[in-house]
């Protein structure tokens, strides 16, 4: 992300790797359905650990790839999600179109201490941001909250009632 004059990035981050860990359970999953079956096949261990071996490391590059391809930025002045390596999909809002920041967990979420964090902004259907399977999604929901009286010129005071 290139950054104005004058911007500091306040959060930056990727999916937890505890976010993708049902996509590795799952490759592991099919590389030692893979190497039982070829071990059946070839009526030998042999091809069938080779099989599992190949499986569990292409799901280990692909999982490292997908979560470190995936880039969560908040700074003082933007929120921007970068996806993709070779194709790049960029999605970039003002901090100050955010008018609510929330976090799901579930109860799997909760125990592996990962989550969505969601910003609705102001704007159209394609205005709602989600930082995916981040870890500790409590801080980044404090570091937009750091990040907005400084927008407002509040830092620290109550915001006036209408």
């Amino acid at each position: 992300m290139d950054l104005q004059a004058g911007e500091n990035v306040i959060y930056q981050g990727h999916p937890s790797w505890r976010a993708i860990l049902s996509f590795y359970l799952k490759g592991f999953a099919v590389g030692a359905a893979a190497g039982v079956l070829a071990a059946v096949i070839n009526e030998g261990a042999g091809l069938g650990v080779v099989t599992f071996a190949i499986i569990a490391a292409i799901t280990i590059v692909v999982g490292f790839i997908k979560r470190v391809a995936t880039v969560y930025t908040i700074t003082d002045r933007r929120l921007n999600i970068k996806v993709g390596i070779i194709a790049r999909k960029v999605q970039e809002t003002r901090l100050q179109r955010v008018q609510n920041v929330n976090f799901n967990q579930g109860v799997y979420e909760r125990i592996m201490q990962i989550g969505d964090v969601e910003f609705t902004t102001a704007g159209t259907d394609e205005s709602n941001f989600v930082f995916a399977g981040v870890g500790q999604p409590e801080q980044v929901v404090q570091a937009v909250e750091k990040a907005t009286p400084i927008l407002s010129g509040l830092q620290g005071e109550a915001e006036p009632t209408a």
